[in-house]
């Protein structure tokens, strides 16, 4: 990346910042932000490899936008910062918060088939091709070699698989379940997992 698009960056991340701060003050400082601004510089800190840059920013929105859902892409650029920044328990616990969001997302990172459950995903990588095309992080670049063989390990650990065949089976369960206490029961249990693992 030459300087001068490094630069581009930079100022698209103030612009970003600067527009956020004007919703703040004209919603009577809370936060509306109904076109999205506040999920696109976690991208643009990691093309410039500023991970401590995204770790500043993620902490500034789990503070402003604690009730947040997030995007299953938007956690996985998440997952990205914590480990690159050293914080590897917090990644693999937010690494499953991304799996539970999209359990497309892995296997689309890494370039595997796509297993489509019947769920919905939170996102729009529902098939291979469509998410070769929308997906920005692919395991092979030089920036996320590191990430991507941690990740790996991680997805293969007894731990992970342990939790996510729990989750899966929460959501096929799910599918079927028309009692009310159970179902309750059972989303109870799906969001217990997310804080246990």
């Amino acid at each position: 990346m030459t300087p001068k698009q490094e630069e581009r960056i930079k100022n698209k991340i103030k612009k970003i910042k600067a527009a956020l701060a004007a919703d703040k003050k004209f919603w009577g400082g809370e936060y509306n932000d109904g076109r999205g601004l506040r999920y696109i510089p976690p991208q643009l800190y990691i093309e410039l490899n500023d991970f401590s840059g995204a770790l500043r920013y993620f902490n500034w929105f789990n503070k402003n936008f604690s009730d947040d859902s997030c995007y299953p892409e938007f956690l996985f650029e998440w997952t990205i910062t914590l480990f690159k920044t050293g914080r590897l328990k917090e990644a693999e616990k937010k690494a499953f918060q991304t799996f539970c969001s999209n359990t497309n997302i892995f296997d689309t990172f890494f370039g595997r088939q796509v297993t489509k459950i019947n769920k919905w995903e939170g996102s729009n990588l529902q098939t291979q091709e469509f998410a070769e095309n929308i997906f920005f992080y692919k395991s092979k670049q030089d920036n996320l070699v590191d990430f991507s063989e941690w990740l790996d390990k991680f997805i293969t650990t007894e731990k992970f698989i342990l939790f996510s065949t729990k989750y899966l089976d929460i959501r096929k369960r799910l599918e079927t379940e028309r009692d009310i206490e159970t179902r309750n029961y059972l989303i109870h249990q799906e969001q217990q997992l997310v804080h246990e693992i």
